[in-house]
Protein backbone atom coordinates (compact mmCIF):
# COMPACT_ATOMS: atom_id res chain seq x y z
CA UNK A 1 0.00 0.00 0.00
CA UNK A 2 1.48 3.35 -1.03
CA UNK A 3 1.98 5.96 1.69
CA UNK A 4 -0.79 8.23 0.45
CA UNK A 5 -3.20 5.30 0.25
CA UNK A 6 -2.10 4.11 3.68
CA UNK A 7 -2.71 7.50 5.24
CA UNK A 8 -6.12 7.60 3.60
CA UNK A 9 -6.85 4.16 5.04
CA UNK A 10 -5.92 5.43 8.50
CA UNK A 11 -7.80 8.72 8.33
CA UNK A 12 -10.87 6.93 6.94
CA UNK A 13 -10.84 3.98 9.34
CA UNK A 14 -9.47 5.91 12.36
CA UNK A 15 -8.08 2.57 13.58
CA UNK A 16 -4.54 1.25 14.11
CA UNK A 17 -4.02 -2.22 15.58
CA UNK A 18 -0.83 -2.68 17.61
CA UNK A 19 1.00 -6.00 17.58
CA UNK A 20 3.44 -6.41 20.47
CA UNK A 21 5.30 -9.69 20.98
CA UNK A 22 3.49 -11.59 18.22
CA UNK A 23 5.92 -14.06 16.66
CA UNK A 24 6.36 -15.24 13.10
CA UNK A 25 4.18 -18.34 13.58
CA UNK A 26 1.04 -16.28 14.04
CA UNK A 27 1.80 -12.96 12.36
CA UNK A 28 0.58 -13.62 8.85
CA UNK A 29 -2.59 -15.54 9.85
CA UNK A 30 -3.41 -12.73 12.30
CA UNK A 31 -2.84 -10.12 9.61
CA UNK A 32 -5.18 -12.01 7.26
CA UNK A 33 -7.77 -12.27 10.03
CA UNK A 34 -7.53 -8.53 10.67
CA UNK A 35 -7.91 -7.77 6.98
CA UNK A 36 -11.00 -9.97 6.84
CA UNK A 37 -12.38 -7.99 9.76
CA UNK A 38 -11.79 -4.67 8.01
CA UNK A 39 -8.51 -3.55 9.60
CA UNK A 40 -6.12 -1.86 7.19
CA UNK A 41 -3.42 -0.47 9.51
CA UNK A 42 -1.09 -2.62 11.62
CA UNK A 43 1.85 -1.57 13.80
CA UNK A 44 4.56 -4.02 14.86
CA UNK A 45 6.47 -2.81 17.88
CA UNK A 46 10.25 -2.77 17.63
CA UNK A 47 10.63 -4.44 21.03
CA UNK A 48 9.11 -7.61 19.55
CA UNK A 49 11.74 -10.29 18.96
CA UNK A 50 12.86 -10.16 15.33
CA UNK A 51 10.73 -7.09 14.60
CA UNK A 52 12.60 -5.95 11.45
CA UNK A 53 12.19 -9.35 9.82
CA UNK A 54 8.54 -9.51 10.86
CA UNK A 55 7.90 -6.11 9.30
CA UNK A 56 9.65 -7.22 6.12
CA UNK A 57 7.59 -10.42 5.93
CA UNK A 58 4.33 -8.63 6.56
CA UNK A 59 5.03 -5.98 3.92
CA UNK A 60 5.81 -8.75 1.43
CA UNK A 61 2.66 -10.64 2.39
CA UNK A 62 0.12 -7.85 2.76
CA UNK A 63 1.79 -4.58 1.80
CA UNK A 64 -0.62 -4.05 -1.10
CA UNK A 65 -3.62 -4.37 1.20
CA UNK A 66 -2.37 -3.17 4.58
CA UNK A 67 -0.48 -0.11 5.88
CA UNK A 68 2.38 -1.67 7.88
CA UNK A 69 4.40 0.33 10.37
CA UNK A 70 6.90 0.10 13.21
CA UNK A 71 6.05 1.11 16.76
CA UNK A 72 8.02 1.67 19.96
CA UNK A 73 10.73 3.33 17.88
CA UNK A 74 12.87 4.97 20.56
CA UNK A 75 15.79 6.44 18.63
CA UNK A 76 17.18 7.23 15.18
CA UNK A 77 19.00 3.90 14.90
CA UNK A 78 15.77 1.97 15.42
CA UNK A 79 13.98 4.25 12.99
CA UNK A 80 16.59 3.55 10.31
CA UNK A 81 16.33 -0.20 10.95
CA UNK A 82 12.53 -0.08 10.70
CA UNK A 83 12.61 1.91 7.47
CA UNK A 84 15.19 -0.46 5.98
CA UNK A 85 12.81 -3.34 6.77
CA UNK A 86 10.06 -1.60 4.82
CA UNK A 87 8.05 0.09 7.58
CA UNK A 88 5.54 2.46 5.98
CA UNK A 89 5.05 4.60 9.07
CA UNK A 90 6.72 5.08 12.46
CA UNK A 91 5.22 5.36 15.94
CA UNK A 92 7.29 6.44 18.95
CA UNK A 93 6.62 6.46 22.70
CA UNK A 94 8.39 9.81 23.07
CA UNK A 95 9.03 13.08 21.28
CA UNK A 96 12.42 12.76 19.59
CA UNK A 97 12.85 15.58 17.09
CA UNK A 98 15.66 13.72 15.30
CA UNK A 99 13.36 10.75 14.63
CA UNK A 100 10.60 13.05 13.39
CA UNK A 101 13.04 14.80 11.06
CA UNK A 102 14.31 11.45 9.74
CA UNK A 103 10.76 10.31 9.00
CA UNK A 104 9.96 13.59 7.25
CA UNK A 105 13.12 13.30 5.15
CA UNK A 106 12.10 9.76 4.17
CA UNK A 107 8.54 10.97 3.43
CA UNK A 108 7.16 8.46 5.95
CA UNK A 109 4.29 9.33 8.32
CA UNK A 110 5.40 9.73 11.93
CA UNK A 111 3.24 9.51 15.05
CA UNK A 112 5.36 10.53 18.05
CA UNK A 113 4.27 10.01 21.60
CA UNK A 114 3.79 13.07 23.81
CA UNK A 115 2.09 13.87 27.09
CA UNK A 116 2.54 17.47 28.13
CA UNK A 117 1.28 20.44 26.12
CA UNK A 118 4.91 21.44 25.48
CA UNK A 119 5.79 18.00 24.10
CA UNK A 120 2.67 17.92 21.96
CA UNK A 121 3.39 21.32 20.41
CA UNK A 122 7.06 20.47 19.83
CA UNK A 123 6.11 17.19 18.15
CA UNK A 124 3.57 18.91 15.91
CA UNK A 125 5.83 21.82 14.97
CA UNK A 126 8.66 19.37 14.21
CA UNK A 127 6.57 17.63 11.57
CA UNK A 128 4.44 14.96 13.25
CA UNK A 129 1.66 13.55 11.09
CA UNK A 130 -0.42 13.33 14.27
CA UNK A 131 0.56 13.15 17.93
CA UNK A 132 0.01 10.04 20.01
CA UNK A 133 -1.03 11.02 23.52
CA UNK A 134 1.01 8.74 25.78
CA UNK A 135 0.98 7.52 28.50
CA UNK A 136 -2.59 7.95 29.67
CA UNK A 137 -3.70 4.70 31.29
CA UNK A 138 -7.38 4.68 32.19
CA UNK A 139 -7.68 8.48 31.83
CA UNK A 140 -7.18 8.57 28.06
CA UNK A 141 -10.54 10.12 27.20
CA UNK A 142 -10.40 12.69 30.00
CA UNK A 143 -6.85 13.77 29.16
CA UNK A 144 -7.50 14.17 25.44
CA UNK A 145 -10.70 16.10 26.13
CA UNK A 146 -8.73 18.51 28.32
CA UNK A 147 -5.92 18.87 25.78
CA UNK A 148 -8.24 19.58 22.89
CA UNK A 149 -9.38 22.80 24.51
CA UNK A 150 -6.14 24.71 23.88
CA UNK A 151 -4.63 22.32 21.32
CA UNK A 152 -7.62 21.24 19.24
CA UNK A 153 -5.83 22.21 16.01
CA UNK A 154 -3.34 19.38 16.53
CA UNK A 155 -4.52 15.91 15.41
CA UNK A 156 -4.28 13.51 18.34
CA UNK A 157 -4.22 9.73 18.51
CA UNK A 158 -5.60 7.88 21.52
CA UNK A 159 -4.60 4.54 22.97
CA UNK A 160 -4.97 2.79 26.26
CA UNK A 161 -8.09 0.94 27.41
CA UNK A 162 -9.94 1.40 24.13
CA UNK A 163 -12.34 -1.31 23.02
CA UNK A 164 -15.69 -1.81 21.33
CA UNK A 165 -17.59 -0.55 24.39
CA UNK A 166 -16.01 2.91 24.48
CA UNK A 167 -14.41 3.59 21.10
CA UNK A 168 -17.37 5.72 20.03
CA UNK A 169 -16.50 8.29 22.71
CA UNK A 170 -13.05 8.79 21.21
CA UNK A 171 -14.32 9.10 17.66
CA UNK A 172 -17.01 11.59 18.67
CA UNK A 173 -14.37 13.56 20.56
CA UNK A 174 -12.59 14.00 17.24
CA UNK A 175 -9.52 11.83 17.72
CA UNK A 176 -7.44 11.47 14.57
CA UNK A 177 -7.28 7.72 15.23
CA UNK A 178 -7.28 5.16 18.01
CA UNK A 179 -4.71 2.49 18.69
CA UNK A 180 -5.78 -0.87 20.10
CA UNK A 181 -3.96 -4.05 21.00
CA UNK A 182 -5.29 -6.77 23.27
CA UNK A 183 -8.94 -5.77 22.81
CA UNK A 184 -8.61 -7.18 19.27
CA UNK A 185 -5.52 -9.39 19.45
CA UNK A 186 -6.74 -11.81 22.09
CA UNK A 187 -3.66 -13.80 23.09
CA UNK A 188 -5.53 -16.96 24.03
CA UNK A 189 -7.41 -17.01 20.74
CA UNK A 190 -4.14 -16.55 18.86
CA UNK A 191 -2.41 -19.29 20.84
CA UNK A 192 -5.34 -21.61 20.02
CA UNK A 193 -5.20 -20.69 16.34
CA UNK A 194 -8.72 -19.28 16.61
CA UNK A 195 -8.21 -16.55 14.03
CA UNK A 196 -11.95 -16.27 13.45
CA UNK A 197 -12.14 -14.75 16.92
CA UNK A 198 -9.64 -12.08 15.81
CA UNK A 199 -11.73 -11.38 12.72
CA UNK A 200 -14.87 -11.14 14.85
CA UNK A 201 -13.31 -8.69 17.32
CA UNK A 202 -11.85 -6.59 14.52
CA UNK A 203 -15.15 -6.45 12.65
CA UNK A 204 -17.03 -5.42 15.81
CA UNK A 205 -14.59 -2.57 16.45
CA UNK A 206 -14.64 -1.41 12.83
CA UNK A 207 -18.45 -1.45 12.89
CA UNK A 208 -18.54 0.58 16.11
CA UNK A 209 -16.17 3.17 14.64
CA UNK A 210 -18.19 3.41 11.43
CA UNK A 211 -21.37 4.02 13.40
CA UNK A 212 -19.63 6.67 15.47
CA UNK A 213 -18.35 8.44 12.37
CA UNK A 214 -21.90 8.63 11.04
CA UNK A 215 -23.06 10.15 14.31
CA UNK A 216 -20.15 12.58 14.15
CA UNK A 217 -21.09 13.60 10.62
CA UNK A 218 -24.75 14.05 11.62
CA UNK A 219 -23.68 16.45 14.36
CA UNK A 220 -21.60 18.48 11.90
CA UNK A 221 -24.34 18.68 9.26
Amino acid sequence: MQTADGLTALTNSRLMVISRGLGSKHLLPVADALLEGGVRVLEITMNTDGAPRLIERLVQHAGERMFVGAGTVTNVAEARTALAAGAQFLVTPNTDVAVIELANKAAVPIFPGAYTPTEIVVAWQSGATAVKIFPTGSRTLEIIRELQGPLGHIPMMALGGIDVTNVSKFIRLGCYAVGVGSSVLDQQAIANGDYQQITKRAAELVRAIDLSKRDENDLLN
